[in-house]
């Protein structure tokens, strides 16, 4: 192998793939979820990544990434990630531009990894054979019969062992249908299955608290956002007065956020399509580890699989409804959750994942 591979393009799309059926959670509805898919290529191997955001996305990869990308060696992920970096400053690291460093990121170690001639986890450093999900969805915009049917799904048919579900709904003014969901999905899910909850940031302080007692009786052990992700005192308010776990962080654009998230929950909540790839997967997996806190990996699970394999304090990864229905459709390789655990492909490169333009065509805009 040469000892210089530079980068030699990065190519993009996007696609609009409209969702099987409304979903809503406590501060937001979508009928339609788009994804920005990046190609990188070097040395004869292309690398896939992706994030899940606006198509602006992929024009700043054209406008401002490429530059510094190309031309550098494949196998210099980090120093690429960081020219990345410097290369945002005057337009603002948070948001989109942190969503295009992590597709970009994101191909490039499993470019990395291809070049090599192994899995990506491999690469990283694997610490575990698989990887725990749990079940993700419950919407609030769905029925009663739509919840049991997804829960029921996930516990009774898969075998996953824990599950989560919206609540907060209507910015909080549904208390009494939160809990009465909460309610129903224990009953489905039975005594064993562990049940998580999700408000999106949809209540005020001291409601999240008066909420979380009044789980309890469900066994409810898990309570994510139950403030605003910017409230930090809120969350240590509702973290200290509370036995179920907190939970932030999808929200984290870089890693000086999570440095003073840490401070404020059970466990550390990562997004690799939104926080910088990769790269600073591990930078805050590592920040968390030195607070003694787990991660856990926030949707897009076959984005995470690999990171997740290599990270010796994780949790789990959120089985994500609209995101598994999408890498289903969409790419070669995709896994499935049977008994509640990934198990990845050990003998495929890379991420192990390919594609498949064709299926996606009709989904492009």
């Amino acid at each position: 192998m040469p000892a210089d591979l530079p980068i030699r393009t990065l190519d993009w799309a996007a696609y609009r793939i409209p969702t099987d059926a409304p979903e809503a959670d406590g501060t937001f509805a979508w009928a339609a979820t788009t994804m920005v898919v990046v190609h990188a290529r070097a040395g004869g191997e292309t690398g896939l990544g992706w994030t899940y955001g606006a198509a602006v996305a992929g024009h700043l990869i054209d406008e401002v990434l490429t530059s510094v990308a190309c031309g550098r060696s494949a196998l210099d992920v980090p120093a690429v990630y960081h020219a990345m970096h410097r290369a945002v400053r005057n337009l603002g690291r948070p948001g989109v531009a942190a969503t295009a460093i992590s597709a970009v990121d994101v191909a490039l170690w499993d470019l990395k990894a291809r070049l090599l001639g192994v899995r990506l986890a491999r690469l990283l450093g694997a610490v575990r054979e698989t990887v725990p999900v749990y079940g993700s969805g419950g919407f609030t915009s769905y029925d009663d019969r739509q919840l049991a049917n997804q829960l029921g799904g996930w516990v009774k048919e898969q075998g996953i062992p824990r599950v989560k579900i919206k609540i907060g709904e209507s910015w909080g003014h549904a208390v009494e249908r939160d809990l009465a969901r909460v309610a129903q999905a224990r009953q489905v899910v039975g005594d064993a299955a562990e049940l998580f909850v999700d408000a999106n940031g949809g209540y005020p302080r001291k409601t999240a608290v008066r909420v979380a007692d009044r789980m309890a009786d469900h066994g409810v052990s898990w309570f994510e956002e139950p403030v605003s992700s910017d409230d930090l005192d809120g969350l240590r308010l509702v973290r200290d007065a509370t036995a179920a776990d907190v939970a932030a962080g999808e929200y984290g654009w870089d890693l000086p956020y999570f440095q003073r998230l840490v401070t404020a929950v059970d466990c550390v909540q990562v997004d690799v399509t939104r926080c910088g790839g990769i790269t600073e997967w591990q930078r805050i997996a590592a920040l968390a580890a030195a607070h003694n806190l787990d991660v856990s990996g926030h949707c897009a699970p076959h984005v995470h699989l690999d990171a997740a394999l290599a990270t010796p304090n994780l949790r789990h990864l959120e089985w994500f409804h609209d995101h598994v229905r999408i890498e289903s459709m969409l790419f070669d390789g995709a896994g499935d959750a049977a008994g509640g655990v990934l198990r990845p492909d050990r003998d495929a490169p890379g991420n192990g994942l390919t594609f498949k333009e064709a299926d996606a065509s009709r989904y492009r805009i």
